[in-house]
């Protein structure tokens, strides 16, 4: 019977000779998965999946750049050098600043190229929480980002050093909030597709509904993770900045989200 989920023994797999890094492993394959999906959806809507590809190709490295900018600024580390933000290989990786990155230079691309703009963007959109859901498992190889004490079946196992780094050397289980956004974001990936194929969403507005969904669970697990973090007001910022981020949204949802007659959806 399950008592507890055991971390990984190391954060390094190892492939014959090769040694990878797991965070990063997870990351690639990650992206890797949301490129293939968006494809196959693209193709559906009659597009060329070579333009999913070179989508990728600007929004990755956009999106590495833009989380590490955002944890930088959301960690108040402006005094530590303007090299900072792109010291990637040192950790500390923002989610939301990432999506905004990579969504904003596959706008400009999009735009260059003349592409169909909102059938492009319904059929990326999906793939975002598809590649967190990887993505965050390297958080669990890593043995951080995890919540509060638990003793519930699925609490996580976590090293002494981590946990007393954490403030906690006498506990040794803890809510793999890492896991909860992961599942979350599998079942977002799959309401995306639903909302898509039911074409009750202006074109080019799922954007919109990711965004509304991955700022609810945001919001919730910020008050579950214990990792020290700025807070404004006495609430971490990343709760304000999801909280903006569900307003405006949530907002467009629902005064121009609604699809009029020439906003059928297209494919799947």
């Amino acid at each position: 019977m399950l008592t507890s989920i055991p971390s990984p023994p190391s954060n390094v797999i190892e492939l014959g000779p090769i040694s990878l890094r797991a965070y990063g492993l997870m990351i690639a394959l990650g992206v890797i998965a949301a490129v293939l999906v968006s494809q196959k959806r693209w193709a559906a809507r009659g597009g060329d999946p070579d333009d999913i590809s070179a989508v990728a190709m600007w929004a990755v490295p956009a999106g590495l750049i833009g989380s590490r900018i955002y944890h930088v600024f959301t960690d108040w580390r402006f005094d530590e050098g303007w090299a900072e933000p792109f010291k990637i290989w040192e950790g500390g990786l923002g989610i939301p600043g990432g999506m905004a990155a990579g969504v904003f230079a596959a706008l400009w691309l999009i735009r260059r190229n003349g592409w169909d703009r909102p059938n492009l963007l319904d059929a990326m959109v999906p793939s975002l929480p598809l590649a967190q859901a990887i993505g965050r498992l390297g958080n669990w190889f890593n043995q951080e980002l995890f919540g509060g004490p638990s003793d519930l079946p699925w609490a996580v196992e976590i090293d002494d050093r981590y946990a007393a780094g954490a403030g906690y050397p006498d506990a040794d289980t803890f809510h793999p909030t890492f896991l909860y956004e992961s599942l979350w974001n599998l079942g977002l990936f799959g309401v995306l597709i639903w909302v898509d194929r039911s074409g009750k969403i202006r074109r080019g507005g799922l954007v919109a509904v990711y965004v509304v969904g991955y700022a609810l669970v945001r919001i919730w697990l910020e008050t579950v993770r214990i990792d020290p973090a700025s807070e404004i007001g006495g609430l971490r910022v990343n709760i304000w900045m999801s909280i903006v981020a569900l307003s405006v949204a949530g907002g467009w949802l629902v005064v121009r989200g609604r699809a009029g007659t020439d906003d059928r959806a297209v494919g799947s």
